[in-house]
């Protein structure tokens, strides 16, 4: 499925943000680019980037490669140091299924975001709202629904083994050794 821009262009539905662009690298034209994941695969494998400077648009990736904790490329159309320049702060945007495949013990952060959180009891903590890396592992922020008159509540529970029993993307929904009262 797809959706069209004001000018007829076709957007996939499946669009991930996985960066934007900080500015040029070098005079040729490349750009400079702060992906938002640490392993920036699915940036480096799609051909195909959608940026959203000056309109969403798809371009197509000629070479990347990392430097250093950035993501430096070059892309069709952008021929010099000032036309990088010019895609400074636009967002880069991949389909979704030009990510690579995971094991069947991995998952892509966004895949988990919205899943159910249950307790072993079965108790609802809520849903992913959003998953933090704190350097040793993820966490994951889950978020109750807001009732009227209370306090909304929220666990950041380490997605560890320890912690996080079972992860089900069919049913969405995750269960977690977790309590209602931590």
């Amino acid at each position: 499925m797809s959706r069209k821009t004001a000018s007829g262009v076709d957007i996939p539905d499946d669009l991930i943000l996985v960066g934007h662009v900080t500015g040029a690298y070098g005079i040729h034209g490349w750009v400079r680019i702060r992906p938002y994941s640490s392993d920036a695969d699915a940036m480096l494998h799609a051909k195909t980037w959608w940026l959203d400077k000056p309109d969403l648009r798809d371009v197509d990736m000629m070479q990347a490669k990392m430097h250093g904790e950035d993501v430096v490329a070059r892309l069709m159309g952008v021929a010099d140091r000032n036309a990088a320049e010019a895609l400074k702060g636009a967002t880069v945007q991949v389909r979704r299924s030009h990510f690579p495949a995971l094991a069947s013990d991995e998952f892509y952060w966004v895949d988990l975001i919205g899943l159910a959180v249950q307790n072993l009891d079965g108790e609802s903590l809520g849903a992913v709202s959003d998953l933090m890396d704190n350097g040793a592992h993820p966490i994951l922020r889950v978020t109750a629904p807001v009732v009227e008159g209370e306090t909304a509540k929220e666990w950041l529970i380490p997605f560890v083994d320890q912690f996080v029993k079972t992860v089900d993307q069919t049913e969405k929904k995750i269960t977690v050794d977790w309590g209602l009262d931590y």
